[in-house]
């Protein structure tokens, strides 16, 4: 893989249309600081420039994933003001610029994943958990409310009776647990987990990254619409993806009975 960015509290690297992005605290469990959100949102905003980045793995450095919000510089914010906008500035802008990046995204968890850092693995596109790996909410345990989109993802799986009962208790997500209630795609043992998910990335990197970005567009619209303003959406949609040079070569592709060679465009 090839470096092809420097940051202070994350590595960045690009090999076989893969963007790998580490979270690199493990000290602290690569708890979340303000720097670390700006510089995975300038990592995530060179992902959605760069034409040879058609995947991404999110993962953590060490023995976990992300434990979350650092606390000794979330203690600092002492105004409810100072709060909201740490949220709207940081959080709030990353995960948006993750579910609008039209380019697939997978979480590797490695270990814990914890309040702000279970935000992270819930907003990626598929989640690929170690069985040694484990999600907790973690908010109520220090007598907060949930932020990061966590309220409206685990909900959105779940159903409001199950996403309560995880938020209100704070109760640590064992591996098959969490891959029982849906939150994530795949288990596996540690040991296979690195070759397991570069599979999947560079499978997904070979893909019609277009299509995959219209499919990621239309399943964040349609969420929220109606069946007959969902239909009338995908239609729109569906005319953006027949007009791309991965649908004509598919299609030659099956006609001439040969494996299709797709760009991204």
């Amino acid at each position: 893989m090839q470096t092809i960015h420097t940051f202070t509290q994350l590595n960045f690297d690009v090999g076989q249309g893969v963007a790998t992005i580490t979270l690199n605290r493990p000290e602290q469990l690569n708890a979340l600081t303000s720097a670390m959100t700006g510089e995975l949102l300038a990592a995530f905003k060179t992902c959605a420039s760069e034409e040879t980045i058609r995947c991404v793995v999110l993962t953590g450095a060490g023995r976990g994933f992300s434990a979350g919000q650092d606390l000794t510089e979330f203690g600092q914010l002492s105004q409810p003001r100072h709060i909201t906008r740490h949220l709207r500035q940081g959080y709030n802008r990353l995960i948006l610029a993750m579910r609008e990046l039209e380019k697939p995204i997978l979480a590797k968890v490695n270990g814990v994943a914890a309040g702000a850092g279970l935000g992270l693995v819930l907003a990626a596109d598929m989640v690929i958990l170690s069985d040694k790996a484990s999600l907790v909410t973690a908010f109520i345990g220090i007598g907060l409310a949930p932020d990061s989109g966590v309220s409206w993802h685990l909900q959105r799986v779940l159903g409001p009776a199950r996403a309560f009962e995880l938020l209100a208790t704070g109760r640590k997500i064992k591996a098959e647990e969490a891959l029982q209630l849906g939150l994530v795609n795949h288990v596996v043992p540690a040991e296979m987990l690195d070759a397991t998910v570069e599979n999947i990335a560079v499978r997904l990197a070979q893909a019609p990254t277009r299509g995959i970005g219209l499919t990621k567009r239309v399943l964040n619209r349609t969420a929220t619409m109606s069946l007959a303003q969902a239909l009338d959406y995908e239609a729109q949609i569906q005319a953006i993806a027949a007009s791309t040079d991965d649908h004509q070569e598919g299609v030659q592709a099956f006609l001439q009975k040969r494996p299709p060679k797709f760009t991204g465009k």
